[in-house]
C-alpha cells in the first residue's frame, strides 16, 4: 500500500540542492512535522501505550493495559547512563493529565502523578522465589566480614528448613532418571492398549451388525464372565433328537405283553360296550339294535343250533 500514499515529490523552480539541501530546510519544518512542534522545549509528541491496568485520579475510570495516547516526551534524568523519561498524556474521559516516567533500576513504568496503578505485581518473597542479589548487597557482602557471616547463617537456616522438601523433590524424581526407557515402555503400553480396544470395538460393531442394535455395548467385566459362567442353556432339540428319542423308547419297550392283562383290559371294554355274552342274572343282555348295531352269530355257534333244532 506504499504507492498509495501521498508522497510529495514536487520541487519548486527556485530550489537548489546545495543551498537549501532538503525539502525540509527549504519549508522551514522538521521531517517529524506536527510531532516535533515542541522540540526546543526537549519535548517530542509520541505514541504512548499503557504498560499496565491504572485508574485515572481525576474521573476514578479504570484504563486497561495497551491503551493508547499522544504523550509529550521528555528527559528528565540518567540512571548511570541509560537516560530516565518522563511522559505526559491526557486522560480521554476527563480532562486528568497523567504522568509516568521510566525505572530502569527495576526495568518498569512509576506513576508520578495523576493515578494510581492496579497492584498485580508478582512479590517475589511472599512466593518464595528465588531473587537476584542487588548490587548494594553484592557490596556489602564483598566488604563486610561480619554481614557476610551473617547471610551465610541465614542461607544455613534456610538450607536446613529446605532439605525435607529437596529430598522428596529428588525421590520423586529418581522414578524418571532413564526418560527414554521409560517413555519407550510407556508408549508400547500404550499401543498394546490401543491395539485391544479397537479389536473389541470391532467386535462390537459386528455383534451390533449382527443383532440389529443402536444401542452402545458395555465392556466385559469379570464379574459378568464369572455369572455367564454359572448358567446353563439347554436348547429345545431339533427334529431328527426328537424322532431318535421316540425310537429308543419303541427299542426299549417289551415284545410280549403280560397275558393276563390284555385280557382283562379286552373285558372291561367288552363290559363297557355292553358286549359281553354272560348276562348278569335277572337281567336280559342289552338291546343294542335301537342304537344301529347287529349282533352277528359266528358259524360254529349257528351250526350248533341248527342240529338242536333236527
Amino acid at each position: 500500500m506504499g504507492e498509495r500514499k501521498g508522497v510529495n515529490k514536487y520541487y519548486p523552480p527556485d530550489f537548489d540542492p546545495a543551498k537549501h539541501g532538503s525539502l525540509n530546510k527549504y519549508r522551514n519544518s522538521h521531517p517529524l512535522r506536527e510531532r516535533a512542534r515542541k522540540l526546543s522545549q526537549g519535548i517530542l509528541i509520541i505514541r504512548f501505550e499503557m504498560p499496565y491496568n491504572i485508574w485515572c485520579d481525576g474521573c476514578q475510570n479504570h484504563i486497561g493495559m495497551g491503551v493508547r495516547y499522544n504523550a509529550e516526551k521528555k528527559k528528565v534524568g540518567n540512571y548511570y547512563t541509560t537516560p530516565i523519561y518522563r511522559f505526559r498524556m491526557k486522560c480521554h474521559l476527563c480532562p486528568n493529565h497523567i504522568e509516568m516516567q521510566t525505572d530502569p533500576a527495576n526495568c518498569d513504568y512509576v506513576i508520578v502523578s495523576g493515578a494510581r496503578r492496579k497492584e498485580e505485581r508478582w512479590d517475589v518473597e511472599a512466593n518464595e522465589q528465588i531473587m537476584a542479589t542487588a548490587h548494594d548487597e553484592k557490596q556489602k557482602l564483598e566488604t563486610d566480614a561480619m554481614y557476610r557471616l551473617e547471610h551465610g547463617s541465614k542461607d544455613q537456616g534456610k538450607l536446613q528448613r529446605a532439605i525435607p522438601t529437596l529430598q522428596n523433590i529428588q525421590e520423586a524424581q529418581s522414578a524418571w532418571k532413564d526418560d527414554f526407557a521409560l517413555n519407550s515402555l510407556l508408549r508400547q503400553k500404550f499401543r498394546e492398549e490401543k491395539k485391544i480396544l479397537q479389536e473389541e470395538e470391532k467386535k462390537d460393531l459386528a455383534l451390533q451388525s449382527k443383532a440389529s442394535l443402536s444401542i452402545p455395548l458395555v465392556r466385559e467385566s469379570e464379574e459378568d464372565r464369572h455369572l455367564a459362567t454359572l448358567l446353563k442353556y439347554q436348547s429345545l432339540g431339533s427334529y431328527e433328537d426328537k424322532q431318535k428319542q421316540k425310537r429308543n423308547k419303541i427299542a426299549d419297550r417289551p415284545w410280549f405283553s403280560a397275558p393276563q392283562a390284555s385280557a382283562t383290559k379286552a373285558s372291561d371294554t367288552l363290559r363297557k360296550l355292553g358286549l359281553s355274552t354272560k348276562s348278569p342274572v335277572g337281567k336280559s343282555p342289552l338291546d343294542m339294535t335301537h342304537l344301529g348295531v347287529m349282533r352277528r352269530k359266528s358259524r360254529d355257534r349257528q351250526g350248533t343250533e341248527e342240529e338242536e333244532e333236527e
